[in-house]
């Protein structure tokens, strides 16, 4: 196996870990700004209650997992080529 078959690999983990680690910390730089906006207003129904959800900042959070999921999977079978390849 050539040298840069694995070294692909690797490098397409990390950018999925890096975009990943951007999404979970988005959503949750997100969720934050939303909440803190809601908390200064006179209803506060929405703010104690989250009704109605809002799925944005969630789904950017579980986007996030995954793509680090997905980046360490590819980064171990980049490294597993490299040792065994």
């Amino acid at each position: 196996m050539e040298q840069t078959d694995w070294q692909i690999m690797v490098i397409l983990g990390g950018v999925f870990l890096i975009i990943g680690l951007g999404l979970l910390f988005g959503g949750g730089r997100e969720e934050n700004d939303y909440y803190d906006a809601i908390s200064s207003r006179h209803d506060l129904r929405e703010f104690v209650s989250h009704d109605p959800e809002r799925a944005e900042p969630g789904s950017l959070k579980v986007g996030g997992w995954i793509a680090l999921v997905l980046g360490l999977i590819v980064m171990a079978m980049g490294g597993g080529l490299w040792l065994w390849g």
